[in-house]
């Protein structure tokens, strides 16, 4: 892995494939230690032939090639090259079949990239570009063939063979093997391959289709997962549902299956027909899983389903353009998630994510475009903003063209391209066709990076009844882009009087009003907009739903945000409100302790929080997001120079004096939320058990043993895994003798349970506790910590640096050190994990000088590391 090896792909260099595969037939001898592969590719030449035919150029990476055949005779040495990442073929025929032989080494395959061992089982990851790991192959996004897969395996170790489509053949070999043929008749690239073989079980269920086909639907688990899967079952059948009740899209195979697997780099797979799952996104129990997890699993096997059109049907023509897969089917997931459970809370919960991670993904070293110009490798890609980000200009569109025209726009794009592998610009033609819009200056927001502000400033004429309301856009400057073009967005907005009355609006020059709502569309540097027919002057409510992802300025005053909290008709303008007036509140008292000042909390927040818990009319999920503060990753991108030890100092002091002030009214809505029957995870009581969580932490930050033994006797008592973790988590992060009892029950009990045991290690990861760093060089010695698998990774070494802001950047810089140990492991054995690993590193000059030094020297070893992968070394260098 040397580092001439990093070479940087370009957008602008992109070809057409000089060869196209027609069919790919592949033959599989199973086994851990020694797999054969077989491949058999028609060939057809795709450019025009001349006197100097060019060369036929195949991927592969760790492959022993064993044998090579042209059309059926092996091919001289002369005539190919094995390179280090290529096969090389010298003026093949314009039509030919090509037969390679590798050698592949399942059990070796820690990177968890093609054909690999996850405990009992092989199974495969071919996106992006894993495919290239079990055979020579074209593997790009623009190749697309048809597929039959024939595996072969011992049949007690793997009695359960499967690929890509439908079964076609099955039967018994000699010697205790077996057999399975399965065809795909629907052409795909090499991304979508799969295989999996193992010892399995699974459940099954049948789906009607929308036009009277049977299709059967089976999750794949171990033996001891078998209890874990019906709502994954359930969540499959009402994506399927959804997707023909709003899209029209209706599955095309006669099986669609689901595979969970313990070791995984991602979440899922969209693989065609056969999606491989992280098995956290698989297994649910009441006992095991929390709210959080069921709603989870549901969102994303709605979102691997939905790729079999958005994605699958429809690919990519290059890896530039994975927003066009991903931003769509993220939107997708989001909307079928949003009806699924309460969308408002939905809406919010997208946004906090968004503006926590993908915003500040936007302000570092690391921004790029929704469509990025250019990678190192593409892996890196998978980020929030090609996925997040890219949701979010889809659901713009939606707001642009309305509900009905988006949806012709979705109709004309799958009449005009199903089968196709297509770029960004096609998908928002077909919007801009069916719409009847230019959406030209649109495309900007795939190919600029960077978080949009908007000045929004304001004026009364009382004279005329008239109000201007002036907004200004701007794009702070991002690696090789320092300036900006103004974006086309829609800025969804309403109007209040003082006693909260929603105003009818008409814009001047207009005539009558239209409505209570508008969307203004934002094309200029700077646009005023004149309200007429007021009779005094009004509260703006602005970027309702959070309709354009932008950072908003408006001079509110604390009057304006309780009237837009407790009266605005739009739930995420009231949260948002809410959310400022935390904000406000929390970076004032970082202030008073950054100057030395005595820090209190005011009067007028104590109020504000009281008559949220005092209104028993908010829904209980609402509930619990307004009580939530902003997080400290959130608070630290509102600092110019991040004071991670201030930000923590002044939330826990609200958190504390929250506690303290209101503890009665904490106490009675905790009761209030006090479950009446046994748990079921499709109850409808998720908000309150949010809102009981929520009100324990704030009474456990006031301190006092009778916080401590509510939180044991609700850990001791508690039938399921929410209210567990609701007890369990403030306990691990106070300094109290309960803290080691609560976690060697929870620990003990559970101890079986790799999933729950991920929490274990994560609550401990988070502790805000001085000696939290010693905890989890601990951990990392311990029993059940496998550096192998990523969800441990992500639960102890991500739960810590990227989630633990005071603790990871302890001035001592043992945090810093910690995570450059941990990515040079991870480097060679796992490079994709190492590299996302890494992203905390990428905020560097955001800090003080001494946190900079420290964390720009880690940067450094980690560049000087002999045989670094690109992954890391991508955004290693960009980091610096």
């Amino acid at each position: 892995m040397s580092q001439c090896r990093h070479q940087t792909i370009h957008q602008k260099d992109y070809t057409v494939p000089d060869y196209l595969v027609e069919t790919v037939e592949l033959e599989f001898d199973l086994d851990p230690g020694e797999t054969r592969v077989v491949s058999r590719l028609s060939f057809i030449c795709n450019h025009e032939r001349g006197a100097s035919p060019r060369p036929l150029v195949l991927d592969g990476e760790e492959l022993t090639l064993l044998s090579l055949k042209l059309d059926g005779a092996e091919l001289a040495p002369e005539r190919y090259r094995v390179e280090e990442e290529s096969l090389v073929i010298d003026a093949p025929p314009e039509r030919f079949v090509l037969e390679v032989t590798t050698k592949i080494n399942p059990a070796t395959n820690t990177a968890l990239s093609g054909l690999y061992a996850s405990g009992p089982m092989l199974c495969t990851q071919c996106e992006a570009e894993g495919f290239r790991r079990i055979t020579y192959f074209l593997d790009r996004p623009d190749v697309m063939a048809v597929y039959t897969v024939t595996l072969r395996g011992d049949k007690a170790a793997c009695p359960v063979l499967l690929s890509n489509g439908n079964l076609v053949e099955k039967g018994e070999l000699p010697d205790g093997r077996h057999y399975a043929v399965w065809h795909d008749p629907f052409k795909k690239p090499s991304y979508l391959f799969a295989v999996v073989a193992g010892d399995l079980v699974h459940i099954s269920d049948r789906f009607t289709t929308m036009s009277g086909r049977e299709v059967t639907l089976e999750i794949y688990v171990e033996e001891r997962n078998r209890d874990k899967c019906e709502h994954a079952l359930l969540s499959l059948a009402n994506a399927m549902r959804w997707d023909e009740e709003k899209f029209g899209r209706e599955y095309d195979l006669d099986v669609y299956m689901v595979v969970a697997v313990d070791d995984f780099n991602m979440g899922a797979m969209e693989n065609k027909g056969l999606n491989v799952f992280n098995s956290r996104y698989v297994l649910a129990s009441p006992e095991s899983a929390t709210d959080d997890d069921y709603q989870a699993i549901e969102e994303v096997i709605g979102h691997e389903y939905f790729h079999n059109w958005t994605g699958n049907r429809i690919t990519c023509r290059d890896w530039f353009q994975l927003s066009l897969k991903e931003g769509l089917t993220i939107f997708r997931d989001q909307e079928f998630s949003a009806d699924m459970q309460s969308r408002p809370v939905k809406r919010i919960a997208d946004v906090k994510s968004l503006r926590s991670a993908q915003f500040a993904e936007d302000a570092g070293p690391l921004a790029h475009p929704v469509r990025p110009e250019s990678y190192v490798e593409i892996n890196n890609f998978y980020s929030m903003t090609v996925y997040h980000k890219g949701g979010e200009v889809i659901r713009m569109i939606e707001t642009l063209l309305g509900r009905e025209g988006f949806r012709k726009g979705m109709d004309l794009y799958f009449e005009r391209h199903d089968g196709q592998a297509v770029r960004v610009d096609e998908f928002v033609q077909a919007m801009a066709d069916a719409g009847g819009r230019d959406l030209s200056q649109f495309m900007l927001w795939y190919d600029q990076a960077g978080t949009p502000v908007l000045t929004v400033t304001d004026a009364w004429d009382a004279g005329s009844g008239s109000y201007t309301l002036t907004v200004k856009q701007s794009c702070p400057p991002t690696p090789g882009q320092p300036e900006k073009k103004p974006f086309h967005m829609p800025l969804v907005m309403g109007l209040l009087d003082r006693e909260g009355n929603e105003l009818p609006l008409a814009l001047a020059g207009e005539g009558a009003p239209s409505g209570t709502q508008r969307v203004l569309e934002l094309t200029r540097e700077t646009e005023s907009f004149v309200f007429t027919g007021l009779s005094s002057r009004p509260v703006p409510s602005l970027n309702r739903n959070f309709s354009a992802p932008v950072k908003l300025d408006y001079p509110y005053s604390d009057d304006d945000l309780t009237l837009l909290m407790t009266r605005d008709s739009d739930p995420f303008v009231r949260w948002e409100a809410g959310q400022v007036q935390a904000l406000k509140q929390i970076m004032g008292l970082v202030a008073d302790f950054q100057a030395g000042r005595d820090a209190r909390v005011s009067e007028s927040f104590i109020e504000s929080f009281r008559r949220l818990l005092d209104d028993d009319r908010q829904d209980r999920a609402f509930l619990a997001e307004a009580l939530t503060l902003p997080g400290e990753s959130y608070l630290a991108e509102q600092m110019e120079v991040i004071d991670p030890s201030a930000i923590h100092a002044a939330r826990e002091l609200v958190r504390a004096t929250v506690g303290e002030r209101l503890s009665a009214e904490l106490l009675r809505v905790r009761q209030k939320c006090a479950p009446a029957a046994p748990y079921r995870p499709d109850d409808g009581l998720s908000g309150c058990r949010r809102v009981n969580t929520i009100c324990l932490s704030y009474l456990m930050a006031a301190g006092g043993q009778d916080a401590i033994d509510m939180n044991m006797a609700q850990l001791r008592r508690s039938d399921n895994m929410t209210d567990t973790l609701g007890a369990l988590a403030p306990l691990a992060g106070c300094a109290c003798p309960e803290r080691d009892e609560a976690l060697g029950l929870f620990y003990d009990k559970w101890r079986g349970d790799r999933g729950v045991i991920d929490k274990w290690f994560s609550l401990q990861a988070t502790s805000r506790l001085p000696d939290t760093m010693d905890r989890v060089l601990a951990l990392l010695e311990h029993p059940d910590f496998d550096i192998r698998n990523p969800n441990r990774v992500r639960s102890l070494v991500g739960a810590f640096s990227q989630a633990n802001q005071v603790r990871f950047h302890d001035a001592s810089g043992r945090g810093y050190r910690f995570l450059g140990d941990q990515i040079l492991r991870l480097n060679a054995i796992n490079p994709q994990i190492a590299a996302r690993m890494l992203t905390p590193f990428s905020r560097w000059r955001r800090f003080d000088a001494a946190r900079q030094e420290l964390m720009k020297k880690e940067l450094e070893r980690i560049l000087a590391e002999p045989g670094l992968a690109r992954d890391v070394y991508e955004l290693a260098e960009k980091s610096l």
